[in-house]
């Protein structure tokens, strides 16, 4: 009988594999990239017409040995590496390393971790596609053009351990841009007037907005307000206008990976790293009780939003028998014209719809379910019908000048039985049914108010990830490595959901502007975008992009090196004492966050753990209250003379002591909720709602990292403390 060897990225999706295929299939992981640039080395030969010198990656010696012995008892070899160019090249490089018969070797792909997909793919085995080989090489030289040549100046410039990157700059720039903007913004002010107006019959008051005449009149300031209430006196108001209509809202598309990195961090709190790592698990495969190991999504790294005919049909058949045949949508729905697409991959979907979020909830993690849920609704909407409102609109006349008002409600709720958005509103708002045309109305109130124009919003991750898709900027692959990357760096610190510009990412953006404009120009970046995707359609040489790109560089990179002058960026010092030397430690930072070191340093190596303090002494022994985390990252309160001091808290705690008792006080908390308290053998009910006073940071010793009450109490959590 035939042996074949199957060749996958990572061993969970080894272990999903081997299950589906028989005994005569051998199932290997590489672990990724089994070659790659040295790290010590530029690693390109650019006398040599720019040829790139690969050797194996440190650690991966033993585990190729491993794959070599298993491809030399093999008579096929499949390489079954992921269905994008990284995957592409992944099995180029697995071809060169293998040192074997070429011949035997067949490239497989699949969109899903299914037996179904798994078995299809080895039938329809292939060739390697050079042209994604290409692509993959093109993208990872100009980055090693662009991180080996810059990095080195910035380290010279500015200080040691800093980065630059053809995708990674742009997108500080990007941040850095939205900075100067707020920092420039000048507010304007305009009014808003609101009418409340008393309905013949009716109890509750009818609220209308101000338009202005026949067409929208903007209220500038104070003085055209009052011009405005100065007419209106003594107005009679009258309905003017009735009218009903009707309202459809389609529903969303299926997600694709920018899609789903922004909706998981909006609804979910979800950063885009940890959106992609969970993505992977479940496209991976996850062990479901009654079904062993299956991938539970398609594959995730994509930006076309096509689903294939068969996930399709399955998936109207599957409302039908749900929801009813009005539930299932009647019209394909279709990418916007002119939208670069990877179309060989489809949208994120769930590979079987009848596998619902509550059949597999018990076999997944928290975080798993929560965002496999997200991606099956997603999906299950996108095939359903739209959703219908009944709408009214209102108009009011007063003099010359027309208030309005309007409400909707839903007449059919379509695809929002199973997905709805912020701010859709399932149940709508209806106005009375007796409001009729030439009906007088009775003023009320009328009431002015004065706003100021808002400066832009800050950056979140995902409105960074929607905006570099828009302005073509990187690819599904490189939205959550960039933001890392940026964020690690410290050119860009995280509060809260915002990005803030560090000061070392402001002097940093500034030499890539000053120094090397071309390479932090967005629309030279999606440009290079857009030549990549040629090569991999086959119409640009991938050397011809690299020959083209690096004399420029080269010249920019020499030129900033006699330019540009030294950038002092001082350590924060603090009022820790050094034990060894007396100084004044500084703050440093590492691989895992900040530490004080000594500036003596190399003479003096003293390091401390460096503690954030909150300004609140502690309720025991009188000692500053610190921030502090755990092995996980979970972020938690205690007191800075541990051990010997006990005090924790996993709630901020406050200044403010409880008058009636004199502890410490915590946030309010306005959701009801059940806590479950283990007395002995006992177990004890604990209902808290709108507490205020202390807790002790009993509740918070339930909630998952960066989230609120509510957000526990929506997750159903019953435990034992």
């Amino acid at each position: 009988m035939a042996k074949n060897l199957v060749i996958v990225e990572s061993p969970a999706k080894m272990k999903t594999v081997k299950k589906f295929l028989g005994a005569n299939y051998t199932v290997e992981a590489s672990n990724g990239h089994v070659r790659d640039f040295p790290k010590s080395q530029f690693g390109i030969d650019v006398d040599n017409d720019f040829e790139p010198k690969y050797i194996t990656i440190r650690g991966k010696g033993e585990l190729l040995a491993k794959l070599r012995k298993e491809a030399k008892k093999a008579d096929k070899i499949y390489l079954a590496t992921d269905p994008d160019r990284e995957g592409e090249a992944i099995s180029w490089h697995l071809m060169q390393a293998l040192k074997t018969d070429t011949a035997k070797m067949h490239r497989i792909t699949f969109n899903e971790v299914t037996k179904t997909a798994v078995k299809a793919s080895i039938k329809q085995a292939r060739e390697l596609d050079m042209n994604l080989v290409d692509a993959q090489q093109a993208r990872r030289m100009l980055d090693r053009m662009v991180g080996y040549t810059i990095s080195p100046l910035l380290w010279a410039k500015v200080k040691r351990g800093l980065s630059a990157g053809r995708v990674q700059s742009v997108a500080l720039r990007i941040i850095c841009d939205r900075e100067d903007e707020i920092n420039a913004f000048i507010p304007e002010e305009y009014w808003s007037l609101e009418g409340e107006f008393q309905v013949k019959g009716e109890k509750k008051p009818l609220t209308a907005k101000f338009y202005g005449t026949d067409k929208k009149l903007p209220i500038r300031n104070r003085q055209e307000m009052d011009e405005i209430l100065k007419s209106l006196e003594d107005c009679k108001y009258e309905i003017t206008e009735v009218k009903k209509g009707e309202r459809i809202k389609n529903a969303p598309l299926p997600f694709t990976t920018s899609t789903l990195q922004q909706e998981a961090a909006k609804t979910l709190n979800f950063s885009t790293q940890k959106t992609m790592r969970l993505a992977q698990q479940l496209y991976e495969g996850v062990d479901v009780k009654g079904s062993g190991t299956v991938g539970l999504i398609s594959y995730l790294r994509t930006d076309s939003t096509r689903i294939s005919e068969e996930a399709d049909a399955a998936a109207r058949t599957y409302i039908s028998e749900q929801y009813g045949l009005d539930y299932v949508s009647q019209t394909e729905k279709a990418i916007k014209n002119g939208q670069k697409i990877q179309d060989a991959h489809e949208a994120i979907r769930p590979t079987d719809i009848a596998r619902t979020p509550v059949l597999v909830k018990e076999s997944l993690t928290r975080d798993q379910f929560r965002l496999y849920q997200l991606i099956w609704r997603r999906f299950a909407a996108s095939r359903m019908a739209p959703a219908r409102y009944e709408t009214t609109s209102v108009k009011i006349g007063a003099g010359e000048y027309v208030f309005t008002v309007a409400a909707s409600k839903v007449a059919f709720d379509g695809f929002m039985s199973v997905y709805t958005e912020e701010g859709d509103d399932k149940k709508g708002n209806v106005l009375s049914q007796s409001l009729e045309k030439g009906m007088e109305l009775k003023l009320k109130e009328l009431k002015p108010e004065q706003h100021f124009t808002q400066p832009p919003a800050h950056y979140t991750e995902a409105s960074l990830v929607k905006t570099m898709e828009e302005l073509g900027i990187g690819r599904p692959s490189t939205y959550a490595p960039t933001i890392t990357t940026i964020i690690s760096r410290r050119y860009v610190s995280k509060e809260q959901k915002n990005l803030y510009v560090t000061e070392l990412g402001e002097v940093v953006n500034n030499i890539m502007k000053q120094a090397f404009p071309s390479i932090v120009d967005v629309n030279f970046t999606a440009t290079m975008e857009g030549l990549l995707d040629c090569v991999e359609a086959g119409t640009v040489q991938w050397k011809t992009v690299v020959r083209n790109f690096y004399p420029d560089l080269k010249h920019d990179v020499d030129e900033a090196e006699k330019e540009l002058e030294k950038v002092d960026i001082q350590d924060e010092v603090t009022d820790v004492i050094c034990d060894n030397c007396g100084r004044n430690m500084v703050i440093k930072y590492g691989p895992h966050g900040r530490f004080l070191a000594c500036p003596g340093f190399p003479d003096c190596r003293n390091t401390k753990p460096y503690y954030e303090k909150i300004g609140v002494a502690c309720p025991k022994c009188g000692g500053e209250i610190v921030m502090k985390k755990t092995k996980k990252g979970r972020k938690y309160y205690g007191c800075e003379n541990n051990p010997e001091c006990d005090f924790m808290s996993w709630q901020k705690p406050s200044v403010k002591k409880c008058p009636k008792c004199g502890n410490e006080m915590y946030p309010p908390v306005s959701t009801a909720i059940i806590v479950l308290i283990r007395k002995g053998k006992e177990i004890l009910l604990v209902h808290a709602r709108n507490f205020r006073g202390t807790f002790h940071g009993l509740v918070a010793g339930f909630l998952e990292a960066g989230e609120t009450l509510e957000q526990c109490v929506e997750r159903e959590v019953m435990e034992e403390t």
